[in-house]
């Protein structure tokens, strides 16, 4: 497609990063490990390719929650780690868990896994894809010894859905979307309480008590002390369950940010000074094990920040769970001896589904192993500042989200449905359709105690509009909305959509089943359901029927599904 862009405009400038220097030779308590097996850095060769890979996700970390995007909190390491690196500015996630970690580890979009819808809940018998050839799946076939360490959440209903059966050598953290940070309980709903914390395919009682940042960083440093960098490379996927609600980190990472007068935020920052420092330990274990000079470390966040949580987004518009930037675009760099330009920010565009098939082409593999994905090789674009192959990013289409009273197929020029959430971004240009979310923009939060309901206000006022389109290499804020000025541009994003949700496959979101409960599980989230048993999904939304309402009375619980989707796209996921 061609696509209509302006340009001559460069996109926002980044606020001076201000880091603290930090040395890297020095671990930092309490997240050392004492006395770990295993080489001493100094003096190593870098190690031929493949490089060992670190991936690290942080989850809902917004886009202003990081140093050298904001002034209240201080990261000194990430700041360090990107400023010596490439950083990413115009990097793109989905706005909610599940469908972020699915794209990583798939290379796909969700319209191409059926998980366009939501996250998966604890009780749901849904889980990625079992067809799905995976990340670490590939990396494996190239020789990798492969490990995971947190947050999981793309469902575990039965075994064969499980990190282990999906392409990891080794598995340490919680299945669930949601844990306690000391007790790892999780709950989903009165009285649906269990233990989620899992060592390989076992529950791992013994580790009740420990903060969930540090016992996964102290894992990963085992994992490195242990491993012999020159014998295999080493894939490690650090999925933090930091900086998700609840907010609780040791007090002591609480008191240099007791000037802040919002409390949640106060929390907020806390807890990502102990990702920082985890972050500042892992490169440390690196060093000292010697295999930073053949490395590559990744991260990324999943989701846009929740401003309820004390997260923040600023300036960009929108909050997690939303398609406005605020919920989709993402913090990321990429630190590496390997990279060929240093030090610099790179403005390519970039997709989270990206990291597959850049991934497979360092570790080696062909252009066989990665037909078919929706992602792109973005290396050359990252490490020498080349153009990115990519043009497109399709945000998303839900069919089953609450479809917008105000659209119609009439608005969409008789191509698309507007009531239909959606989202495209081809080259400059940004199409929302339908209702995509609270789309305010929220500033740092300065008052303690700030009404909830205040937050709400927009979200309940019934919106008008149907239709957005932003120049966002311009606009970067979303406040000029150009979609009556530009209809030409709006009807070949129209098209886009209805050019990719022709290839879409069935939504995968089976009600929730009793058997979950983790009370009839010995007190744990664990796999319900046999392998043998049969999957029967209840799918709500067929591909082939091409009128919306049609679709929507295929549903015979129409009114749960909008009552349980609002709840998990409210301010309190």
């Amino acid at each position: 497609m061609a696509t209509t862009a302006l340009t001559g405009f460069s996109m926002m400038s980044l606020l001076s990063l201000g880091y603290l220097t930090w040395d890297l030779m020095s671990p930092t308590s309490p997240n050392q490990v004492e006395n770990e097996p295993g080489q001493t850095f100094g003096g190593r060769s870098p190690i031929p390719h493949p490089p060992h890979i670190i991936f690290i996700l942080t989850d809902d970390q917004g886009f202003n929650d990081i140093g050298y995007h904001s002034s209240d909190i201080r990261t000194p390491s990430l700041d360090k780690l990107a400023a010596d690196g490439v950083k990413l500015e115009n990097y793109y996630i989905q706005p909610i868990c599940t469908p972020s970690r699915s794209q990583l580890i798939t290379g796909r979009y969700q319209i191409h896994t059926g998980l366009q819808h939501s996250i998966i809940r604890p009780r749901q018998p849904n889980c990625l894809p079992i067809s799905q050839v995976t990340l670490p799946q590939r990396l494996q076939e190239l020789g990798y010894s492969t490990h995971m360490v947190g947050k999981w959440h793309l469902g575990f209903y039965k075994k064969e859905c499980l990190p282990t059966r999906r392409g990891f050598d080794t598995y340490f953290g919680s299945l669930t979307g949601s844990v306690n940070y000391y007790t790892y309980n999780a709950c989903d709903g009165p009285g649906l309480c269990g233990f989620d914390l899992h060592e390989g395919e076992s529950v791992a009682w013994t580790h009740r008590g420990k903060y969930s940042t540090h016992l996964y960083t102290q894992r990963v440093r085992r994992i490195l002390a242990t491993h012999d960098p020159q014998s295999k490379p080493l894939f490690i996927f650090l999925s933090f369950q930091a900086v998700h609600t609840p907010l609780q980190s040791p007090r002591e990472y609480i008191y240099p940010y007791r000037g802040l007068g919002n409390v949640a935020r106060r929390k907020y920052a806390a807890m990502v000074s102990a990702v920082d420092e985890a972050v500042h330990n892992i490169t440390y274990a690196l060093r000292k094990y010697g295999y930073y000079q053949n490395s590559v470390i990744i991260f990324s966040s999943d989701n846009g920040g929740q401003p309820l949580s004390g997260g923040s987004n600023w300036p960009l518009r929108g909050r997690k769970g939303t398609y406005w930037e605020g919920g989709v675009r993402g913090l990321g760099f990429v630190h590496s001896p390997l990279l060929r330009k240093k030090k610099r920010v790179s403005k390519a565009l970039v997709h989270i589904t990206d990291w597959y098939p850049t991934l497979v082409g360092l570790a080696g593999g062909n252009e066989s192993l990665t037909k078919g994905l929706d992602g792109y090789n973005v290396w050359e674009a990252i490490s020498e500042g080349k153009q990115s192959p990519r043009l497109e990013i399709l945000h998303n289409i839900d069919p089953l989200y609450n479809h917008a009273r105000s659209g119609s197929l009439q608005k969409g020029y008789g191509i698309w449905n507007t009531a239909i959430q959606a989202s495209i971004r081809a080259g400059d240009w940004k199409l929302l359709t339908g209702d995509p979310g609270y789309g305010d923009w929220i500033p740092p939060q300065m008052l303690p105690g700030f009404p909830a309901e205040w937050w709400n206000l927009e979200r309940h006022t019934e919106s008008r509009k149907s239709l957005w389109l932003f120049n966002i290499s311009r606009d970067p804020y979303e406040r000029f909305d150009l979609s009556e000025q530009r209809p030409d541009v709006v009807k070949e994003l129209l098209a886009r959509l209805a050019y990719h949700n022709h290839t879409a496959v069935p939504v995968r979101y089976p009600s929730e089943d009793p058997r979950a409960n983790p009370h009839l599980n010995g007190g744990a989230w664990v796999p319900w359901v046999g392998d043998d048993e049969d999957d029967s999904w209840d799918r709500i939304y067929q591909k082939k029927n091409k009128d919306w309402k049609t679709k929507l009375k295929l549903s015979k619980s129409r009114s749960f599904f909008r009552r349980l989707n609002t709840r998990m796209m409210s301010n309190r996921i």
